[in-house]
């Protein structure tokens, strides 16, 4: 939402379709009669509904009343996103032996560059590229890289 929210202000309306439609494919990814989801469900697609509205409002304004709403869509406040739901919990690190993108691995954000080093010399990828040889150095770039030189 976020996203969607700053691409309308940059006039990029083109990266707005897009994240729309990712919000989209996850909200497809629901099951909407499973009652754990369904409350996700229809905030993501009342949500859509109001994201859609500058680039389609009479489309907006009948899906608004299809959801129940009695007042009109063009009335109702921008959605706002929250900030702390922003923020990853995960990362996606390259892992490079001698220079070559070997390996990326997904690992909680801010690991501790000890962790995220063994877990990239435990990547089937990295062994294989470092053919039974011991590393000469291990470089880590906390949640970014880590490069593997190997002598």
């Amino acid at each position: 939402m976020a996203s969607i929210s700053e691409a309308y202000e940059r006039f990029s309306f083109n990266v707005a379709v897009a994240k729309m439609r990712e919000l989209t494919n996850a909200l497809d990814e629901l099951d909407a009669q499973n009652p754990q989801e369904s409350g996700i469900y229809k905030e993501g697609v009342t949500t859509l509904t109001q994201l859609l509205a500058p680039m389609l409002p009479h489309i907006a304004e009948e899906m608004w009343q299809a959801l129940g709403h009695k007042n009109l869509l063009v009335e109702t406040p921008w959605p706002k996103a929250d900030p702390a739901l922003l923020v990853e919990n995960t990362v996606t690190i390259a892992v490079q032996v001698n220079g070559k993108l070997r390996a990326t691995i997904t690992l909680p954000r801010d690991m501790h560059a000890s962790d995220v080093e063994a877990a990239a010399l435990a990547d089937e990828g990295v062994k294989r590229a470092l053919d039974n040889k011991a590393p000469k150095k291990v470089i880590v770039v906390p949640n970014r890289i880590v490069n593997v030189v190997v002598g």
